[in-house]
């Protein structure tokens, strides 16, 4: 990879073929959230502060504009994933007891778990009546079937996790489910907006499928590769919290049948930073952490290739320049 290519990998580099068109969302967003309820205006206004990276709406406008041009309707698709994700956001830290979201306390730290599951129903509620008021029905059969599939992801991996006995096609369907699933949406119903051409929407919901998964891998990774200072969380989280990832995995599959049975006696109790520290290495020395180093760049790879059939434009770029962010990203 270039220094060039770094460059534009960068998040702000990405979005700047789409830069205006990301201001005009910002104010579709803000309007969306908005209720005459006070309580609710009020919890509308303060999600807004915690303003994240906007990925999903960028990959949006970005698969509008690679397959044609950004639109009414593609504020609207864009709008309907933020809500949607806002809303498993509220509903996910109910369910962790999480304390804060992106710097700021959370809902359920503020306003108690019944108000937070309450303002997630809404906001979910409030993302398909965006549809319904405009008959965008191809946006809620895309993002219904993405809910879905979340749902069911989250629900294998809390089995699978109880069970301790997650193989390496369970997991690619975890994650395929949990985090692939919401960005083939945004690039799906991104490409819906701007092209009737089903080849260029069958190409967009498979690049923001591939991308998925090499996303998922490499966040994944860096619970074995990270330090707290740079991502933000403890090195083998993943690990603390009882969670088989794709290094763990593979290792299982390659160490000696001793070290096998410790490393999941240690994930089933819990590890210590001792035993994070023993199962960090436990993964790289039986080649877990380059074996899914590879497989995050094989998915990566069929994410550049899925747009190969797309005409150049800056938008396409930045599109293969977010397939390098994700793959090199450390946080």
């Amino acid at each position: 990879m270039t220094l060039q290519t770094l460059k534009n990998a960068s998040l702000d580099g990405i979005r700047e073929p789409i830069d205006e068109e990301l201001k005009i969302f910002n104010k579709f967003f803000k309007e969306a959230m908005r209720s005459k309820v006070g309580l609710i205006d009020l919890i509308a206004r303060y999600l807004v502060r915690q303003k994240g990276k906007r990925v999903r709406p960028i990959l949006v406008l970005l698969s509008a504009k690679a397959c044609g041009e950004v639109n009414e309707k593609t504020y609207r698709a864009a709008t309907l994933v933020e809500i949607l994700h806002t809303a498993t956001l509220v509903h996910d830290d109910v369910v962790d007891d999480a304390d804060t979201r992106r710097g700021l306390a959370s809902i359920n730290a503020v306003w108690k778990n019944k108000v937070a599951v309450l303002m997630g129903d809404y906001l979910l509620s409030r993302g398909l009546l965006l549809s319904l008021e405009h008959q965008d029905y191809y946006f809620l059969h895309s993002t219904s079937n993405a809910v879905k599939r979340m749902s069911e992801g989250e629900l294998l991996q809390i089995q699978k996790s109880r069970q301790l006995n997650i193989d390496e096609e369970t997991y690619y369907r975890i994650i395929a489910d949990k985090t692939a699933s919401l960005l083939s949406t945004c690039t799906d119903i991104g490409a819906a907006s701007a092209t009737e051409d089903p080849g260029k929407r069958q190409l967009m919901r498979q690049y923001g499928e591939h991308v998925g998964m090499a996303f998922q891998i490499r966040d994944d990774l860096l619970d074995y590769l990270g330090h707290r200072s740079v991502i933000g969380k403890p090195t083998g989280i993943d690990v603390k919290e009882k969670k088989l990832t794709l290094p763990i995995i593979h290792a299982l599959t390659a160490a000696d049948r001793g070290d096998a049975r410790k490393a999941l006696k240690i994930v089933k109790n819990g590890a210590s930073r001792k035993e994070v520290d023993w199962i960090v290495n436990f993964a790289r020395a039986n080649g877990g952490i380059d074996y899914a180093l590879a497989k995050a760049e094989e998915y990566a790879a069929l994410a550049k290739a899925d747009l190969a059939g797309l005409p150049y434009s800056p938008a396409k770029e930045s599109l293969l320049n977010f397939v390098e962010f994700v793959t090199s990203r450390e946080s």
